[in-house]
C-alpha cells in the first residue's frame, strides 16, 4: 500500500495547527478515505472551522466554503442557470458545491429547503439543476459544522440528512498542556498561514482505492451486524442503525485500519468508531432524544456484544 504514509503526513500537517486533537483528526481522515462526509458538532471556539480549513490546505484540491444562513437559497449552493445576453442562451454557473472539500459552516442555520440541496450531492456525487444532472469531481467531501447549544434561528438536521454523514464528531476542549501549547503557537502569528499541501487530489483518490483492499474477517462482519441488530432491538431506541450505517461502518473500519498501517480490521477499530459512526443514526423514543443519551446507549450496546477472537489477517 504505497500511499499509507500520505495519510500520516496529512495528520502531522494538521497537528501543526490543531493542538491535542490527533484522534479527532484521524477520524476526519478516516471519513475522507472512506469517501464519507463529516459533521463536526461542538460549542463555538473549539476549532471546528480551523480543522476543516487546515485539512483543506493540506490537500492540493479545490476548497469551497459555504456560510449557511437563513436567507441562503438552494441555488446559492448548487448553482443557477442565467441568461447570457452576449451568447444569446442560458448558461449554467456552478455553485460552491462544485469543489473537492466543501466546508458547510453552521449548516443548521439554513432552512430545510436549502439543507436538502446537499442530499443528492452527498449521496450520489451529482447535482441536478432545472432537470440537468452534473457530475461532481472526485474526491468530494462535505465537512459540516454546527453549534449544539444555540437553537434560536436554527433548523435541526432531519434524520435523512444525518444518515448521510459518515461520522458526527465532537471536537472538545484541549487539555491544559494543549491549551498552553496553543497559546504559544498563536502568540506571534497564525500557524495556518504557514501550512503547505502535503498530498494531491490524486493521492486522496489513490488512498481511497487502496483502503478498499483492507481485509475484513467474516467474524468482524458478524460483530458489526450484532451491534447493529442490538440497536434495533433496544427498548429505548425507536429506530436503530440503518443498512447504510452497517456498510458505512465496514468502510470506515477499513479506512481506519489503513491509516493505522494495517491491511486488516480488528475489533478495536469497530469499538473506536462505534460512537462517531452509529450514535447520530439512532432515533430515540420520547424523553430519550438527547445526543449524550445516544452516545451512552451505543457504549452500553457495544459493551454488551461479545467480541470475537480470531487471527484477523486471515
Amino acid at each position: 500500500m504505497d500511499y499509507q504514509n500520505k495519510a500520516v503526513e496529512v495528520n502531522r500537517n494538521i497537528a501543526k495547527v490543531i493542538v491535542g486533537k490527533e484522534e479527532v483528526t484521524k477520524l476526519v481522515l478516516t471519513s475522507i478515505i472512506a469517501k464519507g462526509h463529516v459533521l463536526l458538532e461542538d460549542v463555538p471556539g473549539t476549532g471546528k472551522t480551523m480543522l476543516a480549513k487546515t485539512l483543506a490546505k493540506s490537500v492540493s484540491a479545490q476548497f469551497s466554503r459555504i456560510q449557511f444562513t437563513p436567507d441562503l437559497l438552494p441555488s446559492d449552493v448548487t448553482g443557477i442557470n442565467y441568461y447570457n445576453q452576449k451568447a444569446g442562451e442560458f448558461v449554467f454557473r456552478q455553485g460552491p458545491l462544485f469543489g473537492n472539500i466543501i466546508l458547510a459552516d453552521e449548516i443548521n442555520r439554513a432552512t430545510p429547503r436549502t439543507q436538502s440541496a446537499l442530499l443528492e450531492s452527498m449521496e450520489e456525487r451529482q447535482v441536478t439543476v432545472d432537470g440537468t444532472t452534473y457530475e461532481l469531481k472526485e474526491p468530494f467531501i462535505v465537512i459540516a459544522t454546527q453549534n449544539p447549544l444555540e437553537t434560536a434561528g436554527t433548523y435541526p438536521l432531519p434524520e435523512a440528512q444525518l444518515d448521510r454523514f459518515l461520522m458526527k464528531i465532537s471536537v472538545g476542549y484541549p487539555g491544559k498542556d494543549g491549551e498552553i501549547e496553543m497559546i504559544n503557537r498563536f502568540l506571534t502569528e497564525s500557524p495556518i498561514e504557514k501550512v503547505q499541501s502535503v498530498c494531491t487530489q490524486q493521492d486522496i483518490i489513490n488512498m481511497q482505492q487502496e483502503a478498499k483492499s483492507v481485509y475484513v474477517h467474516p467474524s468482524i462482519m458478524s460483530y458489526v451486524v450484532d451491534i447493529v441488530e442490538a440497536t434495533r432491538q433496544h427498548g429505548n431506541i425507536s429506530i436503530g442503525v440503518s443498512p447504510r450505517g452497517t456498510l458505512t461502518m465496514i468502510n470506515a473500519a477499513r479506512a481506519y485500519a489503513y491509516i493505522e498501517g494495517r491491511s486488516y480490521v480488528v475489533p478495536e477499530d469497530i469499538k473506536i468508531l462505534a460512537e462517531p459512526v452509529f450514535a447520530h443514526r439512532l432515533v430515540l423514543k420520547h424523553g430519550m432524544a438527547r445526543q449524550d443519551n445516544r452516545t451512552a446507549l451505543i457504549r452500553t450496546i457495544v459493551e454488551s456484544v461479545d467480541v470475537p477472537t480470531e487471527e484477523w489477517d486471515k
